[in-house]
């Protein structure tokens, strides 16, 4: 969680798209049974459910955008 409140913004938003995407194309092996690994979808979740925490929090103001900056440093 820690890696993730240090990374700016659009970064975010372009894990939050990398992992949508990976998201999908797990369910659709997971349909067609080409997945071996269903662990994988629950992480993936997870990965989203964080990132989203994170926005979140910087829409809220629970986290100072000074704080990623120096988490930056």
């Amino acid at each position: 969680m820690q890696r993730l409140r240090a990374v700016s913004a659009e970064d975010l938003a372009e894990k939050l798209a990398e992992a949508k995407e990976e998201l999908f194309n797990l369910r659709f092996q997971n349909a067609t049974g080409q997945l071996d690994n269903t662990a994988r979808l629950r992480a993936v979740r997870k990965d989203i459910a964080r990132i989203y925490t994170v926005m979140r929090e910087r829409e809220l103001g629970i986290v100072e955008d000074s704080a990623v900056e120096g988490a930056k440093a």
